[in-house]
């Protein structure tokens, strides 16, 4: 497929990947649908013009001395930018919603990256949940597991640190040289100094904002096996990440705590709603052997329509019979071409404008719907 490349991108090819993916309204399932529309990034850029005319929005790409310096920017920082497909993409990440085509990345070339777990929770952890993080890591790193976190304060800073020798992936919210919080710069390099990871899909100079950090939450559950909650509140952002991994096809566990503590009520109400108890790395370990590495075939890939034949614009009749069959309901792509009587080019194609100009939202990369206003 167009957005899963066989071999490494050219430098040509990469530079286009990331001018393309850095232009405003576009995202990762836009980029992916561009790409299977126009058979190639540098193809889909030269058609945004028209695009941006048909849809109504802006889609300038930055220029092309922009790209070359973002990456040599990352290389700076002893990063670089890995594409979807590409041997050292991670091979969970794949198979989530919303993959990201490209990720900047450091590190990480001894890892496992196939038997990982996310660890997460509070920032303002208890003296025990801190010891019940780092307990645990060390017990699922001396196992073979590879830890992932978010290098946030609190559980996900234990959890590296209890995982620098066994290895571990730190996903920031961030660019590259936007680290936050800004007291676990150093953590990120006693990470890379001992072979673990770090990758964000946000350009260098970007800031991380409140909106980000649920992005970078659904990188830490798309790259494990498994998610543990070791502490969080009733509304938190461990429970988004929880939430991410069930969509995500992923095991949630949770470790159960006092009922006088609110940083236990996050972790009680996911047991209380179906997920694994852990008390020990034990537990998490006997259900993610049964899905270890071979799960994968499990997982289900990203919705992603072959290349087809450059037609005329679907007319304006048709974009109104598309609409009037869409709904705030998700409803299957397949489904639409069916009930609507268009070629599988002319939903693409309608479904892509629809796309740019935000009318439409994808849900789990294979259903959509009408954008909630």
């Amino acid at each position: 497929m167009a957005a899963h490349p066989a071999a490494l991108l050219s430098d040509a090819q990469r530079l286009a990947w990331l001018r393309l993916l850095r232009t405003d309204n576009i995202g990762p399932v836009t980029f992916r649908q561009l790409l299977n529309r126009f058979g190639s990034a540098e193809a889909a850029i030269e058609a945004l013009p028209a695009l941006s005319r048909r849809s109504g929005r802006p889609l300038t790409p930055p220029s092309l001395a922009a790209a070359e310096d973002e990456i040599a920017g990352l290389s700076r920082y002893g990063a670089r930018l890995v594409a979807s497909g590409e041997p050292d993409y991670p091979p969970l990440l794949r198979y989530i919603a919303a993959a990201p085509p490209l990720l900047t990345m450091a590190g990480g070339a001894g890892l496992d990256w196939q038997r990982t777990v996310g660890l997460v929770g509070a920032r303002n952890a208890s003296s025990a949940g801190l010891k019940l993080a780092r307990l645990l890591t060390a017990d699922l790193g001396a196992r073979g597991y590879t830890s992932v976190s978010g290098l946030a304060r609190g559980i996900d800073t234990a959890v590296h640190r209890a995982s620098l020798s066994t290895g571990t992936i730190a996903v920031l919210a961030g660019g590259f040289d936007r680290i936050y919080p800004a007291e676990n710069i150093p953590l990120a390099h006693d990470i890379l100094d001992n072979g673990g990871a770090l990758l964000t899909e946000m350009p260098l100079g970007w800031e991380p904002r409140a909106r980000d950090f649920p992005r970078r939450n659904r990188l830490v559950s798309g790259l494990s096996l498994g998610i543990v909650v070791v502490e969080a509140a009733k509304r938190s952002g461990s429970l988004i990440t929880a939430r991410l991994a069930l969509e995500q096809n992923r095991d949630v566990f949770a470790i159960p705590g006092s009922p006088l503590d609110p940083r236990a009520e996050g972790g009680n109400a996911l047991i209380r709603q179906g997920a694994h108890l852990v008390t020990s790395a034990a537990d998490i370990v006997d259900v993610l052997g049964h899905a270890d590495p071979a799960r994968a075939s499990l997982f289900e890939p990203d919705w992603l329509p072959d290349s087809l034949p450059d037609d005329a614009p679907p007319d304006a009749d048709a974009r109104a019979r598309l609409l009037s069959l869409l709904s705030p309901t998700p409803v299957e792509a397949d489904e639409l071409i069916q009930q609507s009587g268009l070629s599988a080019s002319a939903m693409q194609m309608l479904l892509l404008e629809l796309d740019l100009c935000g009318r439409i939202e994808w849900s789990g990369g294979q259903m959509v719907a009408l954008r909630s206003v």
